[in-house]
């Protein structure tokens, strides 16, 4: 186990590098050491845990940290299983400052012995990302035709899309190459826009690396069990099955996957038509439900890829199989959501070609989805006009009583791709480099300010946006410090706005543990109890405490520069006031706390919407201090 993280420091101005060793115990892992070098360099940090190559399954994902151009605040995103390759250049994180004067690709190879050799060399980048496959994976093609012959073992490539230079939250994308090919199942940091920083800041347009190194990983199974044995009764691989049915296949509904199981279970929670679900009635969004997602886009779901089984992993051995494919296309709830429902496409023909179009480019799905579907509202209510928006003459399909689930939701797709070409291409008034909320208020104060209050998202500082998480839960709309991740409360209950924000905080923390240590939240049933008691057996007396401590300092510094706006959409408003309703009314729950809120809406909307987000930031507040 290391004793020091060691950390290439690259300026890609100069191509000069330096390696930085710090005690493990001042710090711990990707997380608490990359805020202390984003403070100091204004860097973006790639790092690995020290439980990278080890025999604990989902353990080798790569974290991303650094100042977001998007959020505009200090941001975490990681990528499954590219932190296995990472390990093999023995180095712990890479920190990149500087710009270079031109698009380049990152070069590092560890062969042998202890130097990592290194190059920072031009690409032209746009005519790359316009040959062969286009965006992300033609990129890739060509980085790998040019650097794979220099390895001795297969390297790992992160890559950046168009929508890294024409907007904020542009992501990095990676697929695992296995004997020379590289696979279909593309993995993702996906949000925060770290392709946009790695672009943008820094010139670096792809980064390949690899390596012969042979670390010191923890490979002791036997020694594994019994830690496991001792807390659960279970040895590691049989808890670790447990803990990621739904990942692999539940048995209960008969499918498996985020996209799976959450379809299956939705039921009159699901979000459809840029949140206007919200306010329809409780049989209307059933049948939705029922005859446009369980009887087709599920059921598409469930025959061409639940059945056949054909799923696969991020690139690191793991039960979970958590990547469902379809050919090449992989299917995840979220942008299949934003990219789906939520944009009027229910149907896998619409979706893939829309998701796709979108990975193509290199964009967060969900900012994607959640922008589009915006736009389209816009253009249904005749806020915005299609030449206003630089595509063809076309208004979305979006009458849900005469929906027709297969060529309405390709057309939907069609003006949805069309939508994306534009941001591209900044035609007409899609330019967002700053960020859609600014877009949005121009155009409230230009056109109308129902143009603003349609758009969903969370605001940070002045120009800071967020798409949420895809779920109906006031928890997706938190003001935290890092949000658009799974670092606050988001199950599907009713509590006060106070507690709501204590559990964010508790939430925040023990993601904390799980990306401080390169883990895989798919993992989190045993990793949030075991991980810090897998530092007090490795490192020795007192690391679980003191590991416990530097994650609670962590959070509190990550929440120290909580700069969250309050909700400048009227939608955002209805959001929470329509899931009070519906937990009354549907739910059936009798809380004198929930019957509160309900009329406070009710006679002023705006200032209980003030009162409940405030209430909110008190209990992060609360629960997330320093001393």
């Amino acid at each position: 186990m290391n004793i020091y993280l060691k950390t290439l420091i690259v300026d890609s101005s100069t191509g000069f590098y330096k390696i930085n060793r710090y005690k493990v115990g001042d710090y711990f892992g990707p997380v608490d050491l990359g805020l202390h070098l984003a403070k100091k360099y204004d860097s973006l940090n790639i790092g690995t845990g020290l439980l990278a190559g080890s025999i604990f399954p989902g353990s080798n994902r790569l974290i991303f940290t650094g100042y977001s151009p998007g959020w505009s605040n200090f941001y975490i995103s990681t990528m499954g299983g590219a932190g296995l390759i990472f390990n093999n250049l023995g180095i712990d994180m890479l920190t990149i400052t500087g710009r270079t004067p031109t698009p380049s690709v990152l070069y590092l190879n560890r062969i042998h012995g202890e130097e990592i050799q290194l190059k920072i060399e031009p690409v032209d980048i746009h005519n790359v990302w316009k040959s062969g496959r286009m965006g992300v994976y033609s990129l890739t093609d060509h980085v790998y035709q040019m650097y794979a012959r220099e390895y001795y073992n297969d390297p790992r490539i992160l890559v950046t899309g168009p929508a890294a230079l024409a907007t904020g939250h542009g992501s990095v994308a990676s697929m695992p190459i296995r004997k020379g090919k590289i696979s279909s199942v593309d993995t993702w940091a996906g949000r925060g826009g770290f392709g946009s920083k790695m672009m943008q800041e820094h010139g670096i347009a792809a980064i390949i690396y690899g390596g012969t190194f042979i670390d010191d990983d923890f490979r002791d199974r036997k020694v594994a069990d019994q830690w496991f044995v001792d807390k659960y009764n279970k040895k590691l691989a049989a808890k670790n099955i447990e803990a990621t049915v739904k990942y692999r296949f539940e048995p209960n509904f008969n499918t498996g996957g985020t996209f799976g199981v959450n379809y299956a279970t939705l039921g009159g929670k699901m979000l459809s038509f840029n949140y206007k679900s919200i306010y329809m009635t409780e049989e209307q969004r059933l049948k939705i439900h029922e005859r446009f997602v369980k009887n087709h886009y599920l059921k598409q779901f469930n025959e061409e890829t639940i059945i056949p089984k054909k799923q696969a992993t991020c690139g690191e051995p793991c039960v979970a199989v958590c990547k469902k494919m379809n050919n090449e296309f992989k299917k995840d709830y979220e942008p299949y959501q934003a990219m789906g429902p939520l944009s009027g496409i229910f149907d896998q023909r619409a979706a893939e070609m829309l998701n796709h179009h979108a990975d193509t480019y290199g964009f967060d799905g969900i900012a994607a989805g959640g922008v589009i579907a915006w736009l389209m509202e816009c253009l249904v209510d005749g806020l915005l006009t299609p030449e206003e928006l630089g595509i063809s003459n076309n208004i979305p399909k979006w009458d849900i009583e005469d929906f027709d689930l297969v060529n309405d939701s390709m057309h939907n797709a069609k003006i949805g791709m069309e939508i994306l070409d534009s941001i591209i291409e900044k035609k007409g008034i899609l330019n967002i480099i700053a960020g859609v909320r600014k877009l949005s208020r121009k155009l409230a104060k230009e056109k109308d300010r129902l143009i603003l209050d349609k758009l969903v998202c969370i605001g940070f500082a002045r120009t800071g946006w967020m798409i949420p998480n895809q779920y109906w839960t006031p928890g997706v709309l938190s003001p935290m410090a890092i949000m658009g991740k799974y670092f606050m409360h988001y199950a599907d209950e009713f509590v006060s706005p106070r507690e709501l924000g204590r559990k964010d905080g508790i939430r925040l923390k023990k993601e904390l543990i799980l990306d401080n240590m390169g883990m895989c939240r798919f993992h989190r049933q045993w990793a949030e109890e075991m991980i810090p008691e897998v530092m007090e057996s490795l490192l020795g007396p007192g690391m679980q405490e003191l590991y416990l401590d530097k994650i609670s300092r962590a959070a509190a510094r990550i929440n120290s520069r909580n700069s969250s706006v309050f909700w400048e959409s009227e939608r955002n408003f209805d959001f929470i006031y329509t899931f009070l309703k519906r937990k009354k009314e549907i739910d059936k729950i009798e809380d004198q706390e929930l019957d509160k809120w309900i009329d406070a809406f009710e006679t002023n909307k705006r200032e209980a919407a003030l009162n409940f987000w405030y209430e909110i930031h008190k209990g992060i507040q609360e629960t997330l201090a320093d001393y």
